[in-house]
């Protein structure tokens, strides 16, 4: 499949840092294009938490997602956040195909 690639970016709690990364390299190999996220602030990057960084980095997560076609949600266990609930409202108000981990 060469040539046109779906868009898919990675939302979900970012203390599933495993899951991500096998998400990411899975769908990847399917032939998509796959946005995820910079810094697993709850997986040990404690630089997300100085002043002002999360609400960037929260933003800038929305600015992925207005370049997907889809979202691929990390739901271990079922978990779904307050952010993560966010970014799914925002992308179905997009009209963007969201998926599931579980």
């Amino acid at each position: 499949m060469v040539g046109k690639y779906k868009v898919v970016t990675l939302c979900g709690s970012t203390k599933f840092k495993e899951q991500f990364i096998e998400a990411q390299k899975r769908l990847t190999l399917e032939g998509n294009i796959v946005i995820s996220v910079g810094l697993f602030g709850h997986s040990g990057d404690a630089e997300v938490w100085t002043e002002g960084t999360k609400a960037m980095l929260d933003d800038m997560h929305l600015r992925k997602i207005d370049m997907a076609d889809e979202i691929f949600v990390i739901n271990v266990g079922g978990y779904i956040g307050e952010s993560t609930r966010r970014e799914i409202a925002y992308a179905t108000s997009k009209g963007l195909t969201i998926r599931y981990l579980e």
